[in-house]
């Protein structure tokens, strides 16, 4: 395993030690020791931003097809603890994914601000990580107790060539179907009387408005300097790259508080 940079380095080489780490907790105390060096002044940006096809990943929890993946139960403590661990995946994997977002890409001529953004990103998905970790523990539960599915690096993988159909598909489409969802998500628990654990989803769902805004705002910016119409050129790439119907409904206001207008989406939904 490649070593943290403790005073030096490139932001490249520190964040592969993140996608590099199989431990999950430590991932996540890597990604926000990265964070701080970034912030700090620390790390470089450099030419070199390879990256690895997949991060690693701990023995458990065992992955599967997302067809073959039990059904979310709010009822009872079982089905609030499934619950958190699919949203511990989920941001696992986000922090893979804004790590590779920073590394993968940082040969590009772009400004400091866009990797400012990202490494805040993976820096917000290990605090969520840590936050749904310290919960489950509370319940008599812990990452890797139940399986996953292994679908959401399939957008890693499927827009590794390209920064432009990265923040299309990642932030764009799948964070901003965290924003559709999670409300709801924190409702039922609030019924139920998992305040804690409705708390917990609240940090998150105002930390991925801005995760979304970010992604927006690059897409638009690449979209300018390479002379492209934003909501056109959206639309090609989630008919390239992504499978699948966007699916309403829609959380039309904090789409578009996080830059998304209905003329991105809405022309998606029957495609």
């Amino acid at each position: 395993m490649i070593n943290l940079p403790n005073r030096s380095g490139s932001l490249a080489e520190a964040a592969l030690s993140v996608l590099l780490c199989a431990d999950a907790d430590e991932k996540a105390h890597r990604a926000r020791s990265v964070a701080a060096l970034w912030r700090d002044g620390f790390l470089t940006i450099p030419c070199d931003g390879s990256m690895p096809d997949r991060p690693n990943r701990p023995g458990r929890p065992e992955l599967l097809l997302p067809r073959d993946m039990p059904r979310r139960s709010f009822k009872g403590a079982r089905g609030r603890i499934a619950l958190l661990h699919s949203l511990a995946h989920i941001e696992l994997n986000a922090i893979d994914l804004a790590f590779d977002m920073a590394g993968r890409f940082a040969a590009m001529d772009l400004p400091r601000a866009f990797f400012d953004d990202w490494v805040s990103v993976g820096d917000d998905e290990a605090r969520h990580f840590s936050m749904l970790q310290t919960r489950l523990a509370a319940l008599g539960a812990s990452y890797g107790d139940l399986p996953a599915h292994d679908g959401l690096w399939q957008a890693a993988e499927e827009t590794s060539h390209d920064l432009l159909a990265r923040l299309a598909i990642v932030p764009m489409v799948l964070e901003a179907r965290g924003l559709d969802v999670t409300p709801g998500m924190i409702a039922r628990l609030k019924l139920a009387g998992d305040t804690e654990s409705a708390g917990i989803l609240e940090t998150i769902y105002t930390d991925e408005q801005n995760h979304v805004r970010a992604g927006a705002r690059w897409f638009a910016f690449l979209c300018q300097e390479r002379g492209l119409g934003p909501e056109e050129t959206f639309h090609r790439l989630v008919r390239e790259h992504f499978k699948g119907l966007l699916k309403p409904p829609f959380n039309e206001e904090a789409r578009s508080n996080a830059g998304l207008s209905q003329n991105f989406y809405m022309p998606l939904v029957n495609r």
